[in-house]
Parts: structure tokens; sequence; C-alpha cells
């Protein structure tokens, strides 16, 4: 049986992380694309050059031709600047959508049957611009958001309590961006919600240090922005779709009604399985998660609206 392939657009720490990921997890064979000579090139010699440690049995390729993505069954877009100190994602919005104008239609035009996952910020903006320029259907283009916020919501929630990370649940929805929405009325403990084992105070700082997660490792760096959570939280999307594992996970999915919301991409949960996005699971929110969503839409809405494509 022939491998999937793999084409990442962008070799930098996202896209070098991802590589290494994907070659790990087997998950077939990777291309990775940039437009500057060498790195990419100099990635996948490094991490080829490791292959016979991990006993993995698959090609990785560095190239500056985009035609070499040609046939990828999933391609993962993490092309763009990163945030430097003082930075919201939003203030990336130019720079970035020109990169997607330009990558979107060699997408189109090279791998017209993969699956797109974006990754560049500002996130719900570019997967939108990704989708309008590629024309591809809703379930075959989203944005990796949800499960990185998640990811960092369910990490805070583990220290606090003390408890193992595998023991957390959470969801966090919405744009990705300061006004995104997690749930601590969703978020359980081995079953019991959290709810019921923090003080609405400590839960509060949790939720706001989630909110600025991204902010405090640009803070703390200086030069760039996060890189192994992300390429971690885009690698659980992409294996979730190329090994059919149906698994429900937060996606910045395009919405035709739910939550009321059409039109947009937002951070739900949604099933994530062989034919992409399948299916939106509408949770049920009460009225403070309600208002908080909306909020995240207009924002969402304002930078989308500011798109010129």
């Amino acid at each position: 049986m022939a491998r999937k392939k793999i084409a990442l657009i962008g070799a930098g720490q996202i896209g070098g992380t991802l590589a290494l990921l994907a070659v790990q997890r087997e998950l077939g064979d990777v291309v990775v694309y940039d437009v500057v000579e060498g790195v990419p090139q100099g990635k996948a010699l490094d991490i080829l050059e490791g292959t016979p440690i991990g006993g993995w049995d698959v090609g990785i390729t560095g190239t500056n031709k985009v035609e070499d993505i040609a046939g990828a069954d999933i391609i993962i877009v993490t092309a763009g600047i990163p945030r430097k100190p003082g930075m919201s994602r939003d203030d990336l919005l130019n720079v970035n959508l020109n990169i997607i104008k330009d990558v979107a239609p060699n997408i189109k035009k090279h791998a017209p049957k993969a699956f797109v996952i974006v990754v560049s910020n500002p996130l719900d903006a570019m997967v939108y611009a990704m989708k309008e320029i590629t024309g591809f259907p809703k379930n075959r283009v989203f944005g990796m958001a949800g499960v990185l916020d998640s990811t960092r919501f369910r990490y805070f929630v583990a220290i606090e309590l003390g408890v193992s990370v595998r023991e957390v649940s959470a969801i966090v929805m919405g744009g990705h961006g300061d006004t995104m929405v997690p749930l601590p009325r969703y978020c359980n403990v081995a079953g019991t919600s959290l709810t019921k084992l923090l003080p609405a105070d400590k839960i509060d700082a949790i939720v706001k240090r989630t909110q600025g997660a991204g902010g405090e490792i640009v803070a703390l760096l200086k030069t760039g922005s996060a890189f192994y959570s992300p390429a971690l939280a885009a690698m659980e999307m992409a294996e979730a779709i190329l090994k059919d594992q149906k698994r429900v996970l937060p996606v910045a999915a395009y919405l035709e009604g739910e939550y009321g919301v059409k039109g947009y991409y937002m951070g739900v949960p949604a099933v994530l399985g062989a034919g992409g996005v399948e299916k939106i699971v509408e949770m049920e929110l009460n009225a403070e998660e309600k208002a908080a969503l909306q909020k995240s839409l207009d924002h969402v809405k304002g930078l989308v609206d500011g798109i010129k494509l």
C-alpha cells in the first residue's frame, strides 16, 4: 500500500517540528516546502540522519519548488511571520494574508484533493482566506487553534490540582485570540467538573492564563512564538484524519448555522476523520458562555471583514 503524503508549507520552527513528529509517528512521507533556499533541505536531512536511531521507515524531502507538494493527502500551512513581544496575533494580518494569497492558488493547482490545516495567524482570518481562494469544500479546509488552546487549559488545570495531565479533559471554543472561550463547566478531571474542584477565583486565573498563553511564551522567547505545542496540536489533527480516528477535537471550522454563526470560521468541537471535518458537535451553552462566544465571533468578524481578496 502506498504511503500517505504530508506536505508542510513553511520550514520554520513549527514546520520543522511538524516534520519530525510526522516522521516519528510514521504517518507518511513528508515534503517540507519553503521559499528560503537550504532551510527545508537542511531540516529534512537533519531528521533523515536520525531515522536509523528511531527505526522510522518514511521519506522526507526539503524543497523550494512548490510543485513538489503534488498529490499530498494533507497539507499543513505554517508559513508566515511569528509574533514578537508586544504584538497581537491580529498585527500579523496583512503580512500573513499575502503569504496565504501566494500559497492557496498553488495548493489548488498542485494538490486539489488535499485536506488543508491552517496554523498561520491570525488563524480564523487566514483559514477563511484559504477556503475562499482554493474554493475547497468546508470539510477539507480548517484551522488549528482549539486543540492548542485546550491543551494549554488542560496543563494549567493539571498543575493547579497536582494531577496527571491525562486525567484532565477540556475544551476551548471561539476565535484564536484573547477573546477565546475556555469552558470551565465542560472541563473535568476524571469525570468531575472543574467547577466542583476549584474556587471561582482560581478558575478565572486559569482561564485568563489560557487566553494569554501564547503571549506569555512570546514574551519569554522575545524572538518568536510557540512552536512545540502548536506542532503537536496540528499533528494530532492530521493523525485523526490520516488514521480515520473520528476524534472529537476543537477545530476552527466553517459554520453554516451551527451555534447561530453563518459564513465564518470559529473554534468549535468537531469529529475529525477520513472525511476531514465530518460533523460539528453542538454543545449546550448557558447565557454567559453564549455571550462570551458572541464577543469572540464579533472579533473574528472584524478581522475577516477587513480582508481584501
